[in-house]
C-alpha cells in the first residue's frame, strides 16, 4: 500500500495498520498526525484493530469467498478495520460501515466498494455470535508457548494483554505524594496509589503529559509500576558507581538519581539516537550525577576506555535491562503480536547471555547486579537465570521479597495485571572465589 496522503480519519488508521501488517514496521515508527482533530479516534481505530488483529483476520478471511490476491491485501486490512469498530469499538454502526466503505475512495480501488460493503454487513448481522466466540487473538506460536509455560496463568495473560493498559506516572520524592495527586485531582486528573511501588500513582484516564502538574520541570515521568521496582530493588547508595546498561530512554537511571543523588550512574546504550532521550530527561530532572556512554554491552571498549578494568573502577552495581521479547508489554504494544518471531526468542535468549556475561567481568567482588525483563518467557527470565548460577562460580541469588509477582525458580516473575506490566527481576551478588 502507498502512503494515500488524506486527511481522512479512517485511511489514516488503514495506513498506520498496514504499516504494521504489510510493511513489518513498529507502530512506534509511524508518523501519526499531531495535529489532527480526530488523532485519539486514529490511534484508538489502530490499536484496537492490531490488538485483535488474529481473530478479526479469522472472521473477515471466512467471510470472503476468495482469498484476497496480494496486491490488494490493503482492502483486506480495510476489512478488519472495519470489522473492529463493528465488535469493539462505540461508533455507530451505520458511520462504521459507511466510513470504512469511503475509504475505498482514497486507495483509488473503487472495485472494492461492494466487497467490503457486503462483508461488513455480514459482520453486523452475526454480531451477537461473533462477540461470543472465544479467541485468544494471539499468534499460535504464542499461544502455545504461553500455555506450555503458565498453564494456570494463561486464560489471565491472554485477557489482560488484550486491554489496554493504564497510564502510571513515578512522581519524584521531592513531591509529595499525596500532595501532588490533589493537585491532578483538582484538574479532575483522577489517580490511585499502588502500595509496592512508593513513588506511583495510576491514572484513572489516559491524558497528555503536558497537563500533569509541573511535568516540564520533573515533577513526574511516565513509568509503568513494574519497572518503578528496578531502582528501589538496587537500592543506590552514596559514593557507589552504578551501571545503567542499555539505559534508554533514561526511566531507570534518573529513577536511580532521584534515590541516591550522591551516587555516580553510567547510563548505557548503544543507539545515539536513543541516548538523546535520555538526555532530554537528565535536562528535565536537572540531573548532575548521571554519566552517559555510547557503547555496546557485549564488548568492553566503551569500558576500558573510561577507565575501566585496568583502571580499577569495577562497578558496585549493575542494572541489566535486557534486551527482550516485549512479551510482558503486549498491552501497550500490541504490533508484537505481529512483528515477533518463533526465532527472535532465540536470538534473544543467546543475546541476553553474551550480555551478561560481559557485564558481570566489570561488577566488583561483592557487588550487585539486577536482571530485569519486560518478558513473561520462561527462557529468557528464570531459565536464563538459572543458567547463569549453573555456569559461573561466583555468583549467589539474592531473594526478592516483595508482594510481588510469583516466586520462580530464580528470581520473581509478574504476569500481566491492570496496575502491572508483564515484568521480571532477579538479584545476583557477586561473591568471591578460593583458589585452589
Amino acid at each position: 500500500m502507498q502512503n494515500i496522503n488524506s486527511t481522512n480519519t479512517r485511511a489514516i488508521a488503514l495506513e498506520a495498520i498496514c504499516s504494521v501488517v504489510l510493511n513489518k514496521q513498529s507502530l512506534s515508527a509511524f508518523q501519526f498526525p499531531q495535529d489532527h482533530q480526530d488523532l485519539s479516534l486514529i490511534k484508538s481505530l489502530v490499536f484496537g484493530t492490531i490488538r485483535f488483529y488474529h481473530q478479526l483476520n479469522d472472521i473477515v478471511s471466512k467471510l470472503l469467498k476468495h482469498p484476497v490476491e496480494k496486491d490488494n491485501l490493503d482492502v483486506q486490512c480495510l476489512l478488519l478495520l472495519g470489522t473492529y469498530q463493528l465488535l469493539y469499538s462505540n461508533v455507530a454502526t451505520h458511520a462504521a460501515i459507511f466510513e470504512t466503505v469511503n475509504v475505498v475512495n482514497d486507495l483509488n480501488k473503487v472495485w472494492a466498494k461492494g466487497l467490503v460493503n457486503a462483508i461488513l454487513r455480514e459482520v453486523d448481522r452475526q454480531k451477537d455470535s461473533l462477540q461470543k466466540q472465544t479467541h485468544y487473538s494471539h499468534p499460535s506460536w504464542l499461544v502455545k508457548k504461553i500455555k506450555n509455560n503458565y498453564p494456570d496463568y494463561f486464560e489471565q495473560i491472554f485477557a489482560n494483554n488484550n486491554i489496554q493498559a493504564p497510564m502510571s506516572i513515578r512522581v519524584h520524592p521531592d513531591y509529595n505524594l499525596e500532595d501532588y495527586q490533589a493537585e491532578l485531582s483538582i484538574l479532575g486528573i483522577d489517580s490511585y496509589q499502588v502500595d509496592i511501588a512508593p513513588q506511583a500513582l495510576v491514572l484513572e484516564e489516559a491524558v497528555s503529559v503536558f497537563k500533569l502538574p509541573s511535568f516540564e520541570q520533573g515533577a513526574c515521568y511516565v513509568q509503568d509500576c513494574s519497572a518503578q521496582l528496578a531502582a528501589n530493588l538496587l537500592d543506590p547508595q552514596a559514593n557507589e558507581l552504578i551501571l545503567d546498561a542499555c539505559s534508554a530512554p533514561g526511566g531507570k537511571a534518573t529513577h536511580l538519581s532521584e534515590l541516591e543523588p550522591q551516587s555516580t550512574i553510567v547510563a548505557l546504550d548503544s543507539d545515539e539516537e536513543r541516548l538523546q532521550r535520555v538526555v532530554e530527561n537528565i535536562n528535565r530532572f536537572n540531573i548532575k550525577n548521571i554519566v552517559l556512554s555510547q557503547g555496546n554491552a557485549q564488548v568492553q571498549d566503551w569500558f576500558t576506555l573510561q577507565g575501566g578494568i585496568k583502571g580499577g573502577k569495577l562497578f558496585d552495581k549493575i542494572l541489566l535491562d535486557a534486551p527482550c521479547s516485549a512479551t510482558g508489554v503486549i498491552r501497550r504494544h500490541p504490533d508484537i503480536k505481529l512483528l515477533r518471531k518463533p526465532k527472535d526468542i532465540t536470538a534473544l535468549v543467546a543475546l541476553q547471555k553474551s550480555i551478561l556475561d560481559n557485564l558481570w567481568q566489570m561488577l566488583k567482588p561483592g557487588g550487585v547486579l539486577l536482571y530485569a525483563t519486560c518478558s513473561i518467557l520462561k527462557a529468557e527470565n528464570e531459565d536464563q537465570m538459572a543458567n547463569f548460577l549453573y555456569s559461573h562460580d561466583d555468583v549467589s541469588e539474592i531473594k526478592i521479597d516483595l508482594d510481588w509477582g510469583i516466586k520462580t525458580v530464580v528470581g520473581r516473575q509478574q504476569l500481566p495485571t491492570h496496575e502491572f506490566d508483564g515484568f521480571y527481576y532477579a538479584k545476583l551478588k557477586k561473591i568471591s572465589v578460593e583458589l585452589s
